[in-house]
């Protein structure tokens, strides 16, 4: 079994003790629901989604960020009003970002307290003061990391559990569903384009 396949496999709730909450079954619909003809590379149900999770872990941001071309490009962003300490656009330099440190495995990925960790000095400078940060990978259909989906709030946060993170993964899975539909729609239509166009000469042979 492959990256891919370990992350995207959509979680199932076997223990009969166990109840999903209203999050769970949110996105657990999603994750088997036929992917929509949104024209947008993450369309609105990633939006949605990532409104619910920042409000149910109580956290101030939650974004979605791609890898590119040694950068992390912000592409979806969501903040409470008076938290906007990133936009959807902006983009930092990979290496000096907590998503590279979860990714290869520097920095573990649900973190309550980050003043408290013991790597708490080599760890990038930020902006805003940063307590609580939660980490998941992207994966592709391919084994591609795409990128991370993160949140962070302002403060310490204890109360976060193993769950909340199971939280964060699910949400990564419709992520990456959304984006692996897109692309796929994306190179039929290059396909069908590119059957259409005469073959080089045939023009000029009528």
């Amino acid at each position: 079994m492959n990256r891919a396949q370990i992350y995207n496999r959509p979680m199932v709730f076997h223990d009969p003790d166990y109840a999903p909450d209203a999050f769970e079954v949110k996105v657990s619909e999603l994750l088997v629901a036929t992917p929509e003809g949104s024209d947008a590379l993450i369309d609105e149900s990633v939006s949605e989604v990532l409104r619910l999770l920042r409000e149910h872990l109580r956290m101030d941001v939650v974004f979605v960020s791609e890898f590119v071309d040694g950068r992390r490009v912000f592409r979806r962003v969501d903040t409470s009003p008076e938290s906007r300490v990133i936009e959807p656009g902006q983009s930092s330099p990979l290496e000096e970002s907590f998503c590279q440190r979860v990714i290869d495995g520097r920095l573990p990925s649900l973190v309550r307290d980050v003043a408290a960790l013991p790597t708490f000095r080599e760890l990038p400078p930020t902006d805003f003061p940063l307590g609580a940060h939660l980490s998941t990978p992207i994966i592709l259909n391919d084994g591609r990391v795409y990128g991370t989906l993160c949140c962070f709030s302002f403060a310490p946060n204890e109360q976060l559990t193993q769950r909340d993170l199971k939280k964060l993964e699910m949400s990564a899975q419709l992520t990456a569903k959304k984006i692996n539909a897109r692309r796929a729609r994306d190179a039929e239509k290059a396909m069908a384009d590119w059957s259409l166009q005469p073959q080089d000469g045939s023009a000029r042979q009528r």
